[in-house]
């Protein structure tokens, strides 16, 4: 059973600042503190005097725990106020209030596509140099880094992340006498062993479409190379069957590997959905979910008794190569030109403390992105912790993908004709289309 920890506001308790490595950043520190004790003044600020900062919020079931860290933040700096704006479609609000030239001071948003898109903008503060670096786990930077930035700044910080693998029913394996596999040899022989055992390995809810990219990811990201992306973009619109990279060339395993995983999913799958997996999967119907540790919470909803854990895609011969595929499900950043700077960067070192950190990954059913956090009580993650402390954590492939491209409708298709060459030739005139729209776009045309 998950743990049901929720943030834990330490007001009662005193957060020691880490020291900065700036002069500037000193001299910051110094203002915002003399702006709280209200040493320009000479008196106590009130709510007239006090900094207020605009913190756009994209996770609504985070709102609680940011209350919470705002609360604590404001007791130790009075004159520093922080109002959180939490919208339901933030990828849509972030752009209007841009368009608008309404740039929140401190921002948190899904390390996704989009982020990329706006980072490569440079709409976002620059924080290279920044000795809050040296706390954050550098594999999930480079996470960061990957989905794009302006002129190679750092834009963001990760500050939690997930795991995207297969969940497995313990009691299902143990019964069956199944360990978790570490190759795609032993992956594959369990789910023979399940299926004779009249056991359905997988619980497929490709209704969705969302949801088939969740497998994709996690045997793609492995497979297709951490060039791909990089070279595939520089190859642009001349991405085809000449190309030195493309879909049909790199990704064609992946394919047959999504496949023959499908393929052991029960009877009817096309036609059902996340919340019929979730409830199957609860229920004891399958071994295994295709889902990360976003599935974790409904499922335990449904079922809290169960015991869950799970384990990255197995995709070689060789449990070395094994990396977890996480995203960074928050990252926080600054916007470049807010008046409020000194203050944005309190707030954001203040999130950054060990314990608001990993207070709130736990609340949140996460991975704490510190370079040294603790060791994670969840169980349903004790699995996959081992390899994100490690680092031997990669990027979503989706969010390499821009959102113009159907991914989702194209991976349900071939999961209905199994036909990939189709698929992947989909998939690479799609990605041609989209770069010769954009090179057009750059051009003037």
């Amino acid at each position: 059973m998950t743990d049901t920890t929720t943030y834990q506001t330490p007001s009662r308790r005193r957060h020691r600042g880490r020291k900065f490595g700036t002069l500037e950043r000193s001299v910051a520190l110094l203002l915002a503190g003399m702006l709280g004790l209200g040493a320009l003044s000479g008196c106590v600020p009130g709510e007239t005097d006090a900094v207020t900062l605009d913190f756009f919020q994209f996770k609504s079931e985070a709102i609680a725990d940011f209350d919470g860290i705002i609360a604590d933040f404001e007791a130790e700096n009075p004159g520093i106020r922080v109002t959180q704006n939490a919208v339901p479609d933030a990828d849509t609000a972030i752009r209007t209030l841009l368009v608008k030239d309404k740039v929140p001071d401190v921002i948190s948003l899904n390390g996704s596509g989009n982020f990329g898109q706006l980072a490569r903008a440079g709409v976002f503060h620059d924080f290279t140099g920044d000795p809050i670096l040296d706390q954050i786990n550098p594999a999930v930077q480079d996470i960061v880094g990957a989905l794009g930035s302006h002129e190679n700044e750092v834009n963001a910080l990760g500050f939690v992340n997930n795991g995207n693998g297969v969940l497995y029913n313990r009691d299902i394996f143990a019964a069956q006498g199944i360990e978790i596999p570490t190759t795609w040899d032993e992956l594959i022989a369990a789910c023979d062993a399940l299926q004779a055992a009249g056991i359905a390995p997988f619980y497929g809810t490709a209704a969705d479409a969302w949801t088939v990219q969740s497998p994709l990811n996690g045997l793609g990201a492995q497979l297709g190379g951490d060039d791909f992306f990089p070279d595939l973009r520089a190859e642009g619109a001349e991405v085809g069957p000449d190309s030195a990279v493309s879909f049909a060339k790199n990704y064609d395993e992946t394919f047959e590997k999504l496949q023959t995983l499908y393929s052991y999913a029960q009877d009817g799958y096309l036609g059902r959905t996340y919340e019929d997996g979730n409830l199957a999967f609860a229920n004891g119907e399958s071994a295994m979910l295709m889902q990360g540790i976003w599935a974790l919470s409904p499922i335990l909803a449904n079922n809290p008794d169960i015991s869950v854990g799970g384990f990255p895609y197995p995709v070689t011969d060789d449990p070395a190569d094994i990396e977890l595929v996480s995203g960074v499900d928050v990252a926080i950043a600054i916007g470049r030109d807010t008046p409020h700077l000194a203050e944005a960067q309190l707030f954001v070192d203040f999130l950054f403390q060990k314990e608001v950190l990993n207070s709130f990954a736990a609340s949140q059913n996460m991975f704490s992105t510190a370079r040294d956090a603790a060791e994670n009580t969840n169980p349903a993650l004790a699995e996959l912790q081992p390899y994100f402390q490690a680092g031997q954590i990669t990027g979503f492939i989706d969010h390499q993908i821009p959102a113009s491209i159907p991914l989702g409708p194209i991976v349900q298709q071939f999961l209905t004709d199994t036909n990939s060459a189709n698929a992947l030739a989909t998939l690479d005139n799609e990605w041609r289309k989209v770069a010769s729209r954009t090179t057009s776009t750059r051009s003037g045309d």
